[in-house]
């Protein structure tokens, strides 16, 4: 499985982005896609995943992002997305997408199998 993440840029406080995430080679009809990202000098952090199934699309965010992001799939095109609105200073770092042939309960990366190359976001303030 090959992941793109794409979307990323600079936003000021207070702006949206939308991030995407397109999957291609050998792909799956079940599991979870997620999002993490990476600031400068620190750990990588779960934001957002989704199950990815015909028959349901269960979310769970961060506590840092709830309100403000939004993760939404297109199974047809093999795409998930992140809707960023409201960003902060804060937000600023390479967002990751992932991708798990399992339901992920979690939020560790180790839980994910496939990851995408990472695209930066900046908010300046």
């Amino acid at each position: 499985v090959q992941l793109q993440a794409s979307g990323g840029g600079l936003v000021q406080t207070g702006g949206s982005l939308r991030l995407s995430c397109a999957a291609s080679g050998r792909t799956f009809s079940s599991g979870t896609r997620g999002w993490f990202r990476q600031a400068p000098g620190k750990e990588r952090k779960f934001v957002s995943a989704i199950t990815w199934s015909w028959s349901d699309g269960i979310t769970r965010y961060a506590d840092s992002v709830k309100g403000r992001f939004t993760i939404s799939r297109d199974i047809g095109k093999n795409t998930v997305y992140l809707e960023m609105n409201s960003l902060k200073a804060k937000d600023t770092a390479v967002y990751y997408c992932a991708a798990s042939i399992r339901v992920v309960r979690g939020s560790v990366p180790e839980e994910f199998d496939y990851w995408g190359q990472g695209t930066l976001v900046t908010v300046s303030s």
